[in-house]
């Protein structure tokens, strides 16, 4: 579909222009952490992402890029200056954790 792709090539390029605008806000980066559904499991979607962005240390490794899928890595190059990671998140949990503070303050 020509507007979905659209779409997500719309969504690759404000997330690299707000890593690019943070990192020079901040006068660089230690580390881009990749996290959530897409965050997570689009290998394609990260690589978009950091291609083109070497020029502010992120050496990517699109081997370890393409082999993380829903798990805790390090997908950038051992001596990337910036490290690229991918860190599973578990909403539920904490929706439910906070929950269970709140219904537990309540009482």
């Amino acid at each position: 579909n020509e507007r979905a792709n659209l779409g997500l090539k719309m969504y690759h390029y404000r997330i690299k222009k707000y890593i690019g605008a943070y990192m020079a806000a901040m006068g660089g980066a230690d580390a881009i952490v990749f996290t959530g559904g897409i965050g997570e499991n689009a290998p394609d979607s990260r690589e978009e992402i950091c291609r083109g962005l070497e020029f502010a240390g992120i050496d990517f490794d699109l081997d370890k890029n393409a082999a993380t899928r829903g798990k805790e890595a390090i997908i950038s190059k051992d001596n990337s200056p910036v490290k690229v990671m991918v860190i599973p998140t578990n909403e539920e949990l904490v929706i439910a954790e906070d929950t269970a503070r709140i219904i537990k303050e309540i009482k």
